[in-house]
């Protein structure tokens, strides 16, 4: 089967969120112009580099609001946060992600404790074992050159302080993953979380 996204009838661009899968969740906390905390989940979301420690999210036009409060707010206060979602807090992520009215409170519509920031104003999510501070390096803006297609913006943050609860440290000063279960994005409404762990250490050059 080939699939060609302009001219095969009745094409379904879901079918790239379940291809580029799993995917993780930028739970990201940002504070408008005048004060007021925001979360919102994006599966558009991703580490771009290490060193520099970069990462993105990428936020679609929205529907009743020149843009998504998110990216208002990034604009504006230049800093944001990225919480880790896990299995765990998957239903208070699904919470965060309601299309309320611009200035809702989402930590509180998701019975969510905030925590200060270090480095940047917004707040963080308490449950989360691991925060992103982040201040914005720039904003890509990918404009629609077809019918049916939408603007997204994408986000990249320079980490500049990084949260970990320390009962997900190991004893060598490593992040335990498969304890903390990472929430992840599949197509449509499908979510997962760790699964099957297998170790490959990357292979050596042959000798004679």
């Amino acid at each position: 089967m080939f699939l060609d996204p302009e001219t095969t009838p009745g094409f379904k661009r879901s079918l790239f969120n379940a291809i580029v899968a799993p995917r993780p969740i930028g739970w990201i906390s940002s504070l408008s112009a005048t004060g007021e905390a925001n979360l919102a989940p994006f599966s558009h979301f991703n580490l771009v580099s290490t060193a520099p420690p970069v990462l993105i999210f990428s936020c679609n036009a929205a529907g009743d609001r020149l843009e998504k409060d998110t990216l208002a707010n990034v604009r504006a206060s230049k800093e944001f946060v990225a919480n880790l979602v896990t299995w765990e807090l998957r239903d208070a992520m699904n919470q965060t992600s309601l299309n309320v009215p611009s200035g809702t409170d989402e930590f509180a519509l998701a019975g969510l404790e905030k925590l200060p920031s270090v480095k940047v104003r917004p707040p963080r999510v308490a449950a989360s074992p691991a925060h992103l501070e982040c201040t914005l390096l720039q904003i890509v803006e990918i404009e629609p050159t077809r019918p049916g297609e939408t603007r997204s913006s994408v986000v990249f943050g320079r980490v500049v302080g990084v949260h970990l609860d320390d009962a997900f440290v190991t004893p060598q000063g490593h992040f335990d993953v498969a304890r903390t279960r990472p929430l992840t994005r599949l197509g449509g409404s499908q979510y997962s979380s760790v699964g099957e762990l297998v170790e490959l250490s990357r292979p050596s050059p042959a000798h004679d």
